[in-house]
């Protein structure tokens, strides 16, 4: 597979990016609007979410109807979803019908119609996935842990609160998804089957007159932190837990990347190892690394009957702050061959080599060809992981608990 690279900046703020792959026939697009819910106005949260489907519901010449047959009609499997920092369009179709897609997604970002009588429908969908929450306490989890880690607004709840979604107006969201829809720090990355001069011009000449737009920094505050318990009459307890890792542009990212393996690279991991089959402790328990842009954490979660929360939490504690005492070499071949897995896999998708040299450029304004992340993996040593753990011990925890009652965290107090 072809590792080159292309990069164009646009004179209003695009950035345009290709890799081609040999041996497909498709290609997939990503293009990140920095419009997602931390930029969501107070008293507006929730709009970005909002965004990504109204945006769909009509755009240019096309009604809802027309847009979606014409998607259809090319091939089209797409894909919208908000981050904290971006709205996210994602796009996969044969290369040779990528021109016609790229023509109709400039209608989708630049001429959204949002219109009075679609609003309520797109609203409507975000306020059944927020109140789907409740019947997935594991994932609802997952998501205030981030708010309560994260300094405000970059943690915020993408779906935004049943209050400020009821008490939207058509208005006051249209003026502010206008106003987020800017080529100023916009990624538009292709990957796969395509010609990178003839993509150059069909983006040119759908995006290069897209006026920008002042961009207002995001001011933040300190995050809630501590412990927060949610009770719910329930059988089982989730606990999730999280501590400051290496942002992905840092010297430490990939020590992270391997420190997250070992703990939780499969059934070999260690918290699987010692929390689920040693102790039959809980029926699910995992870490996993994530990461804005200059802020990032190891997100730890554990799902336990309540009879069994108390002990389930002080083991899986335990065993993330026993990891700086050492790590065996067959554990750090594990750890390697299963991240260079994951990178193979990702390798042979167009649309995940989409999403990662978009987001290569947001975090780092460069691109990582697999060959090179690969290397780094390999010279990971485990010095190096310990050097990481202790830069960024398993301390100073932000804890969200769902189930009957709350913990006792005296263990990791101060």
């Amino acid at each position: 597979m072809s590792e080159n690279f292309y990069i164009k900046n646009l004179p209003n703020g695009l950035t345009l990016l290709g890799q081609q792959m040999d041996q497909v026939a498709s290609a997939a697009i990503t293009l990140l609007v920095a419009g997602g819910a931390s930029h969501d106005p107070t008293g507006l949260e929730g709009a970005a979410a909002v965004a990504s489907e109204w945006c769909l519901r009509g755009a240019g010449d096309r009604n809802t109807r027309q847009l979606n047959d014409d998607l259809d009609a090319l091939g089209c499997q797409h894909h919208e979803s908000v981050t904290s920092e971006h709205i996210q369009f994602s796009a996969a179709q044969l290369g040779r019908n990528l021109a016609d897609v790229l023509a109709i997604y400039a209608d989708i970002i630049r001429r959204p119609r949002l219109e009075d009588s679609t609003f309520e429908p797109s609203r409507a969908l975000v306020i059944q996935t927020l109140a789907s929450l409740e019947d997935e306490p594991a994932r609802k989890c997952g998501l205030l842990l981030q708010e309560r880690f994260y300094p405000q607004p970059l943690g915020r709840l993408i779906y935004g609160r049943a209050e400020s979604l009821q008490a939207m107006s058509h208005d006051a969201a249209r003026e502010h998804i206008r106003s987020c829809l800017n080529p100023r720090g916009s990624i538009l990355a292709v990957t796969g089957s395509f010609d990178w001069h003839v993509f150059c011009d069909v983006a040119e000449h759908c995006f290069g007159d897209w006026p920008e737009q002042p961009v207002e920094p995001i001011k933040t505050t300190l995050p809630p932190a501590g412990l927060t318990h949610i009770p719910k009459d329930s059988t089982q307890t989730h606990i999730a837990l999280a501590h400051r890792s290496a942002a992905v542009s840092a010297p430490r990212y990939y020590a992270a990347r391997m420190a997250e393996t070992v703990l939780s690279g499969g059934m070999s991991g260690r918290l699987f190892t010692e929390v689920r089959e040693k102790r039959g402790l809980a029926y699910h328990v995992s870490s996993h690394y994530h990461s804005l842009k200059e802020f990032a954490g190891m997100f730890t979660y554990a799902g336990t009957p309540p009879d069994r929360a108390q002990q389930t939490f002080e083991v899986t504690v335990g065993e993330l702050r026993r990891l700086v005492e050492g790590i065996e070499p067959d554990e750090m071949d594990r750890a390697r061959t299963q991240l260079k897995s994951a990178l193979v896999m990702q390798g042979e998708s167009t649309t995940a080599r989409a999403d990662a040299l978009a987001g290569d450029w947001y975090h780092l304004r460069r691109l990582r060809s697999l060959s090179e992340l690969s290397e780094a993996i390999e010279k990971v040593t485990p010095e190096e992981v310990l050097a990481y753990l202790r830069e960024f011990p398993a301390e100073n925890f932000t804890v969200l608990t769902i189930g009957p009652e709350p913990l006792d965290i005296s263990l990791i107090d101060g």
